[in-house]
């Protein structure tokens, strides 16, 4: 497997910048929880160890991590950086998503439905 997740420049420029803040040593966790109005949502995160299924790869020079069981969902994900005039953040984008909810936090691929919650 391909790594799962592209981390683009400008993200890895931000992830960087936290990582020397706070989480110096630290890996890039992203994962996929349940929960959300379309049944999955995504987490990022920092990670102090690495667990014995994760896929764990490096780009730009950052420590990624994966957990096994999140891989295939992941596969062709890219997490970007994009600013504009109300601020910057991060954006994923899921090439495997088949449903996303109007918030925007939440997903479900043709293979993972997950577990909905109510939309607040």
């Amino acid at each position: 497997m391909n790594n799962p997740v592209e981390i683009t420049e400008a993200a890895a420029f931000h992830v960087k910048k936290m990582m020397t803040h706070n989480e110096e040593g630290s890996y890039l966790r992203v994962s996929v929880n349940g929960g959300g109005c379309s049944g999955l949502t995504y987490g990022l995160g920092f990670a102090q160890e690495k667990e014995e299924d994760d896929v764990s790869y490096t780009q730009h020079e950052i420590p990624v991590l994966v957990k096994g069981e999140d891989a295939a969902i992941l596969e062709g994900t890219k997490v970007d950086y994009k600013e504009s005039l109300m601020g910057g953040g991060f954006t994923i984008d899921n090439p495997n998503a088949i449903a996303n909810c109007g918030c925007g936090t939440s997903f479900r691929t043709a293979k993972k439905a997950g577990t909905p919650a109510e939309c607040d």
